[in-house]
């Protein structure tokens, strides 16, 4: 059942083919939103270039669309100079692991307090279906008819390993447990990576929504996501069984708590010289 939320957007043509697990995330992030509260004036989505990166145009919220793999970077500048505001980057998995890794990489360093949904469906889409950077070896597709030569990056442990804020995994095909997901994502004060499985129904035969079922299983209470070892371990797993939920939780103060207090610390020296030179002045006259 779709539900009617702020979120909606009036008058748009959505051009995803039906079926596409795309339409789930949109929901599910619209869902979200209103039930944590949001306006839509307090949101910015940012996004690249691709069928995922479309996602943006169909939400109530102020929207920038960038160049193809820059939508990390943009978010970045916006949470910086504009803190109050919900920041979230959302791309496909070609965009944000192929296009924008390196992007992704150094903002896991810095920890910006924004958030980033991939839209994983394991093939470009806009671009009519090749191997993309989360394609599995031996994808077959128009650009590779004898099958990708190579392996799939695993965006989870590249994350758990550099020690990203929040790293999670949802399934598109499961809007509750995604807004679930979501909701801890959105809502954590640092950076937070959720790669979201997405089955491409036109150029992605392989990973479809039944294959998922099949597979994806919820991180039980035994999961620490405070260990870092026991996280990175579990992202490791894919294939017969594949965990959904939050993998790893590491609280560290946000790059915008540090510039403030880069910020703090200029305004007290400049008062302190101030106080020093008004000092000085007034000394200088005694004499």
């Amino acid at each position: 059942m779709t539900v009617a939320t702020p979120f909606d957007a009036r008058d748009v043509e959505i051009a995803w083919c039906p079926g596409c697990g795309n339409f789930g995330i949109l929901q599910a992030l619209k869902e979200t939103l209103d039930e944590l509260g949001y306006r839509p004036q307090d949101v910015v989505v940012v996004s690249g270039i691709g069928q995922a990166a479309k996602a943006p145009h169909y939400l109530r919220v102020n929207v920038f669309n960038g160049l193809h793999g820059r939508s990390i970077p943009v978010a970045f500048a916006i949470k910086t100079v504009r803190p109050e505001l919900l920041v979230i980057a959302e791309s496909g998995d070609g965009c944000m692991y192929g296009e924008g890794g390196n992007h992704l990489l150094h903002a896991i360093r810095r920890n910006p307090d924004i958030t980033v949904l991939v839209h994983n469906n394991q093939v470009y889409g806009l671009t009519k279906g090749q191997a993309s950077p989360t394609s599995g070896e031996g994808f077959r597709s128009k650009a590779q008819p004898w099958g990708n030569l190579s392996r799939p990056l695993n965006p989870l442990s590249l994350a758990i390993s550099q020690g990203a804020g929040l790293v999670a995994r949802a399934f598109a095909g499961d809007r509750e447990g995604l807004k679930g997901i979501l909701k801890e994502a959105l809502s954590f004060r640092g950076f937070a990576l959720v790669d979201i499985l997405q089955p491409c129904v036109t150029f992605n035969p392989v990973n479809t929504y039944a294959w998922y079922r099949e597979r994806v299983y919820y991180l039980g209470e035994d999961h620490n996501p405070e260990d870092q070892v026991a996280a990175f371990q579990k992202s490791l797993e894919w294939g017969d069984r594949i965990p959904l939920g939050v993998f790893y939780r590491n609280p560290q103060p946000t790059y915008e708590m540090k510039v403030e207090e880069r910020a703090k610390r200029r305004r007290n020296l400049f008062e302190e010289e101030e106080f020093r030179r008004v000092l000085q002045e007034e000394f200088a006259q005694l004499l």
